[in-house]
């Protein structure tokens, strides 16, 4: 088949590979099937990998949904009766995390920090100190509002040190930049296979510690289908899921996880790299302003300052991306016009120097003269 091929510079789902989509091309089969269950245990040990966890201790549960599911699961499910949630919260993603404790009524502190900055670690230790109650602090790696990469592995420390679980949203970090379960002091992390795996949506997961999960059989049930503990030991049981699982989606996830590990996580962070390198190279070059200081970001994202002239709409020029392949996204930071860049996905350099010759050529068709005047 010939697949046209569309650079995706949007913050997931990220641009595939050829042989990930032909993966889903498969016979029919019952997910109730033991070969199925084989995929699917095989697919929990390499997501164990992904995080460097080790077996026994660490297990990966899968489930259908976007990112989003992951955050309902762990906070509903890994809060005991009586206990308090800490959302270490600096963008949007952490601010979703607060809005599912508001909406299951769990008791939790909304420590809210600045966007544009990595969380002031006294200010968490102060709150950590004042509030015995606190079983689960929860942040998120990576906000990819403004691309900012927050210190969970300091985060971490503090949690255990008060007694704390440490939840962590790695759902655009997980594969792209170096993470270590263990060494981050990361109880549990979350991801989805569109994004750094760069598979198909619909199948994410969680990975964390085994002995938390099966003692989380005795916390306060909040929900059915999105119940971590009753997920984790159908897979232990019967090495399925409890519910029908998106059968495709799992085949093209097999197979995004045997081409990350053939091309190495090293080399994968440094293609990732070199890929926001010349994101970087190409902004400055236009006179465009970013919005976090580089030394902050990630690596993954670079957010943008729309332009101060009056000859600017974005809606055009991400029309005129789009008609030519590359996609662009706007910003997600509510006191702040931005559109974002990101590296990730099946991409590399050429890639982002074909974009911006693209980009400079619709900025001039709306009468930009570049680099543009600040």
């Amino acid at each position: 088949m010939n697949i046209k091929r569309n650079i995706l510079l949007n913050p997931g789902p990220a641009t595939t590979t050829d042989t990930v989509k032909m993966a889903q091309v498969v016979p029919d089969i019952c997910p109730r099937e033991k070969e199925f269950a084989d995929i699917m245990k095989q697919l929990r040990h390499d997501l164990v990998r992904v995080a460097h966890g080790v077996e026994p201790k660490h297990t990966a549960v899968l489930f259908c949904g976007s990112g989003t599911i992951n955050i309902d699961i762990c906070l509903n499910s890994l809060l005991p009766a009586g206990k308090k949630v800490l959302v270490v919260d600096n963008g949007a993603y952490s601010t979703r995390a607060v809005e599912v404790c508001q909406y299951y009524g769990l008791p939790h502190i909304d420590l809210q920090c600045s966007l544009f900055a990595k969380p002031n670690l006294n200010e968490i230790q102060a709150v950590l100190e004042k509030n015995s109650d606190i079983a689960v602090v929860y942040t998120t790696h990576h906000e990819t509002g403004t691309g900012l990469l927050n210190p969970i592995r300091e985060i971490g420390l503090l949690a255990h040190k008060y007694g704390a679980i440490f939840i962590v949203d790695t759902t655009s970090s997980l594969g792209m930049v170096p993470f270590d379960i263990q060494e981050d002091n990361v109880d549990f992390c979350m991801a989805s296979a569109q994004k750094g795996l760069m598979s198909m949506s619909g199948l994410s997961f969680i990975i964390g510690n085994r002995e938390i999960v099966e003692k989380s059989k005795d916390y306060p049930k909040r929900s059915y289908y999105c119940n971590l503990f009753l997920q984790y030991d159908f897979f232990e049981r019967t090495g399925e899921m409890h519910f029908t699982p998106p059968v495709q989606t799992t085949y093209a996830l097999r197979r995004a996880l045997k081409e990350y590990f053939e091309e190495g996580e090293n080399a994968k962070f440094a293609r990732h790299k070199r890929v926001n390198d010349a994101i970087h190279q190409g902004i400055e070059k236009l006179g465009l302003d970013y919005v976090i200081d580089r030394k902050d970001e990630s690596g993954l994202v670079v957010s943008v300052k729309y332009p101060t002239i009056p000859e600017w709409d974005f809606n055009k020029i991400h029309d005129y991306c789009y008609e030519r392949g590359f996609t662009i996204y706007p910003g997600k930071i509510s006191t702040t016009n931005t559109f974002r860049l990101c590296s990730l996905g099946a991409i590399d350099t050429p890639d982002i120097e074909n974009f911006f010759v693209v980009f400079e050529q619709g900025l001039n068709e709306m009468g930009i003269k570049t680099p543009i005047q600040k």
